[in-house]
């Protein structure tokens, strides 16, 4: 069985762009959450995380958000999320 991660933060950002110069990070971010893995699978099969307002379905082996709510609403189209590692505790 593959290992969960406990913990991703995600970054909400406008749509990536080529003239990007690097990752998003919290700083440049639209909004950022730390999201804790909540030991139940979503509706897309992958591991559910959730805080801080924003609750997630992702493949933790591609970052890849299969299903995202934020404070209960879907994303608006133009954005995008990325995953990265959460920051150490």
């Amino acid at each position: 069985m593959k290992t969960v991660p406990p913990r991703f933060e995600i970054l909400l950002v406008a749509e990536f762009t080529e003239s990007d110069e690097g990752p998003p990070t919290a700083a440049n971010a639209l909004r950022s959450a730390l999201v804790e893995a909540t030991g139940e699978t979503g509706a897309s099969g992958y591991p559910r995380y959730a805080g801080n307002g924003m609750e997630a379905d992702i493949d933790p082996e591609t970052r890849t958000v299969e299903a995202l709510l934020i404070d209960g609403y879907e994303v608006d189209y133009g954005l995008s999320v990325r995953v990265v590692d959460a920051p150490a505790v």
